[in-house]
């Protein structure tokens, strides 16, 4: 078995999770088809929808990025040990289209995001999100 803890590795993995957020961003099909497995899984009940594999990432997108302009993911802080990696960044952006059944506000928000990671033969395999829902609806008009 490999070593997970090898330096190397971590480095790898915790690039490899900063990267996601700018694939993800831009749409980047080739980088989600050569980083995200294909059994890979977001373990998130907060959507109507399973996000599975390079497609379900690129479905996602479509929602978020139809929903929302001018993103921003800063990423603060990046943790990594064995095969997972924590990612704490800052979402950011403009609500600009519907997003769900509420339609466009034009407010602007700044929410907290933690994504957990887990690698598997150097591809992202399952990704556990913890986002600031509340303080998102709150900031664009929801709630």
């Amino acid at each position: 078995m490999k070593d997970l803890d090898t330096e190397e590795t971590l480095a790898a993995n915790k690039q490899r999770a900063r990267d996601y957020f700018k694939a993800f961003a831009t749409q980047d099909r080739a980088w989600l088809d050569s980083n995200v497995a294909k059994t890979y899984i977001r373990q998130d009940t907060t959507l109507p929808f399973e996000v599975i594999g390079p497609d379900g990432v690129m479905q996602l997108g479509d929602v978020l990025l139809g929903a929302f302009s001018e993103i921003d993911l800063d990423i603060q802080d990046v943790i990594a040990e064995n095969d997972k990696v924590l990612v704490h960044l800052r979402f950011r952006g403009v609500h600009s289209g519907a997003f769900g059944d509420y339609q466009a506000t034009g407010k602007r928000f700044d929410v907290m995001v933690l994504d957990f990671f887990r690698m598997e033969d150097g591809m992202i395999a399952e990704q556990w999100p913890a986002i600031d829902n509340l303080g998102l609806q709150q900031q664009i008009g929801m709630i």
